[in-house]
């Protein structure tokens, strides 16, 4: 036998993915078997159950047995992917490589070797993947979506690579500075970026959905778009900044407008039109400014009240639960002694 001296967890997040969960097991047993005899490797996998609302949790423990790891733990309510992508992170062997990926199927599981190749092979510590390209994507998501890089990068450090996506492996030191960061909001994408190390992108092109429809909307992918840029980036307090001293500035050159028009030309200008929409602006500006204030704010609370990031309901091994639903059955088929 193999001798497997290398640990990879897999870490995958569902959110109602009862349909695609079986496909995506039984891919991700051929590639443990394959990483086993390629590069050593043991692999395991988690699945956290992210609060589903359908029969994920029942089809996850109905897995079949197979050689590799699999275990699951289930929340106890919705608490988000950031959370479910924490949990699987703790969950993980302290001396285990940590890959994540969604349950959908859209990330090719065909492409794991190839980010263990760079972790093994190349000494590379995070290895994620980015599209291809945007060509099925409307012009304005994909201008949304420079305008978020654009902004989260504007005098940072650590950049995050453009298209970057959760999709993406960490050795056992990577995994284990991102553990020994104490925030509660998360915004994984940005921490791996953080955290250093040696890094290198590999292109993709995400796969049709094996099942179901997304769950993500427009308003989702705001507020994971606020996140971010709240946790990574001051962008918003440079612009409002910038905003106000352009301001400043037009109400000055305006002001001395209107008094050169009166001095030299004696020329009356309408006071109510003027007034009535400088006040408007000011006041729009403002509560701009107050908003994203509040935003930064309210990101302070939540570090602040240190409430948990997740509760796990329940666990399970899928090993185990064949076990237990092996001896339950012998049980139920043994002969049954009558009394005489």
């Amino acid at each position: 036998m193999t001798d497997l001296t290398n640990k990879l967890t897999i870490v995958v997040p569902l959110y109602n993915e009862a349909d695609s969960l079986e496909n995506i097991h039984r891919d991700l047993v051929k590639c443990g078997e394959q990483l086993a005899v390629v590069y050593s490797i043991q692999l395991a996998v988690i699945f956290i159950n992210d609060g589903s609302v359908d029969e994920t949790w029942e089809r996850l423990q109905d897995l079949d047995p197979s050689p590799v790891s699999v275990s699951g733990h289930s929340f106890s309510r919705n608490f988000g992917k950031e959370a479910a992508l924490l949990a699987g992170l703790e969950a993980a062997e302290d001396d285990s490589a940590v890959l994540f990926m969604d349950g959908d199927g859209q990330h090719p599981v065909d492409l794991v070797p190839l980010l263990v190749g760079k972790w093994l092979d190349d000494a590379y510590d995070v290895v994620y993947t980015y599209k291809e390209n945007r060509k099925g994507e409307g012009t304005r998501y994909r201008f949304s979506v420079k305008l978020f890089y654009g902004l989260v990068n504007w005098g940072t450090r650590a950049e995050i690579p453009s298209d970057a996506g959760d999709f993406r492996l960490l050795s056992p030191r990577a995994a284990s500075a991102l553990r020994q960061l104490p925030e509660r909001h998360r915004f994984f994408k940005g921490l791996s970026s953080w955290i250093g190390f040696r890094q290198t992108g590999i292109p993709y092109v995400p796969l049709p959905r094996s099942a179901g429809k997304t769950s993500w909307n427009f308003f989702s992918l705001l507020g994971l778009s606020i996140e971010g840029l709240t946790s990574f980036s001051i962008a918003p307090l440079r612009i409002a900044s910038l905003l106000g001293i352009c301001l400043s500035l037009l109400a000055f050159f305006y002001g001395a407008f209107i008094i050169g028009q009166k001095v030299f030309y004696d020329i009356d200008i309408a006071g109510y039109p003027s007034l009535i929409a400088g006040v408007m602006i000011i006041g729009g500006v403002q509560l701009l400014m107050i908003g994203i204030l509040g935003e930064y704010i309210g990101r302070i609370l939540g570090e602040l009240k240190a409430r948990p990031v997740y509760f796990v309901a329940d666990s399970i091994h899928i090993d185990e639960v064949i076990k237990i639903n092996k001896s339950a059955s012998s049980k139920d088929n043994s002969p049954s002694k009558s009394k005489v």
